[in-house]
């Protein structure tokens, strides 16, 4: 087909609408030559191999077996836009404390810091870590604001730190932690459930849902891993604040967990709590049981040594009148 260009018509065939002039002219593919079939191949063999290295690359980026660099560490640490990572560098944190490197101390003041943040699972994760080095006294200092803390899986961290500096600043929350939880509306709504009586639930998943009279619809997640020992409100029913839920039961972990920490800084009036774990029951394993001995044994004997030492003082304050 040809083209007069300068009077624009055509002297042949018409081509077709689609088909515009100066368009490249497409031919029908001859047989693949030897560097095709190369070509091709080297594609097909080069997906899988991407892949897995995009996959490799991503597990390696948010394992948190993978050691950090000094400044991943203090970088994660002070950015907290990516909340996995912060997590990753305070676990490498509590592995250099446990393993006694005085070198960690650097980046104590950032873990402080992140004890003031406004997420609360990271308020509670720098709680543990706080909770690991009992010599630290800016470590001390922040936990005793953090057992005061509006959120539970907060209070408890810091409670389970404090004991073990020997403060019993936080036993209120560690009797609280043996204590199934009431799990109440934090502002009115319709409510739904998410879980039935008897479901497992993990810390952070999502209990119910609040919708607003804004229309605004809230996830309400559990504090604390365990079992929904009962549902209170009913399923579309209207709340209001600080209306009862559901009742959520802790798991082993929390409770022998606490049971330590009582066998630390326990009161007296900590036994009727601790002592339910000291009978057998289908329901609990012997490893928590076993600490329920070990507890209620610590705390009577700490009660002992203590009536002992006010016995002698207050014999001898009247010896000194």
């Amino acid at each position: 087909m040809k083209i007069n260009q300068s009077q624009g018509t055509e002297t042949g065939p018409a081509l077709p609408p689609e088909i515009e002039l100066g368009a490249p002219v497409l031919t029908p593919p001859g047989p693949a030559t030897g560097n095709d079939r190369r070509l091709s191949g080297a594609i097909i063999l080069g997906v899988p191999i991407v892949l897995v290295v995009v996959t490799f690359l991503f597990w390696y980026q948010t394992w948190f077996g993978r050691r950090l660099s000094e400044s991943e560490l203090r970088e994660y640490l002070e950015d907290t836009s990516v909340p996995h990572k912060t997590q990753h560098a305070l676990t490498q944190a509590v592995e250099e404390i446990l393993r006694h490197d005085p070198a960690v101390e650097r980046v104590y003041p950032q873990i402080v810091t992140l004890a003031g943040n406004k997420e609360p699972g990271l308020r509670a994760m720098a709680a543990w870590v706080m909770g690991q080095d009992n010599k630290s006294r800016e470590f001390h200092t922040a936990l005793l604001r953090l057992v005061e803390d509006p959120q539970p899986a907060v209070r408890w961290n810091a409670a389970l730190g404090l004991a073990r500096f020997g403060d019993a600043t936080g036993e209120p929350q560690l009797r609280l932690m043996l204590r199934p939880f009431d799990f109440r509306a934090p502002q009115a709504g319709t409510i739904s459930f998410e879980v039935k009586d008897s479901d497992p639930v993990r810390s952070g998943s999502v209990v119910a849902r609040i919708k607003t009279q804004a229309a605004d619809v809230l996830d309400l997640r559990s504090p604390l891993a365990g079992v929904v020992e009962r549902r209170v409100a009913s399923d579309g029913a209207v709340v209001a604040p600080g209306d009862l839920l559901a009742v959520i039961s802790p798991d082993e972990q929390q409770i022998w967990e606490a049971l330590q920490a009582l066998s630390l800084v326990g009161k007296p009036e900590d036994l009727e709590d601790v002592e339910r774990f000291a009978r057998a029951t289908n329901a609990m394993s012997d490893r928590v049981r076993q600490q329920a001995v070990l507890t209620v044994a610590a705390i009577r004997g700490r009660s002992e040594r203590q009536s002992k030492v006010e016995g002698r003082e207050s014999k001898a304050k009247d010896q000194a009148q």
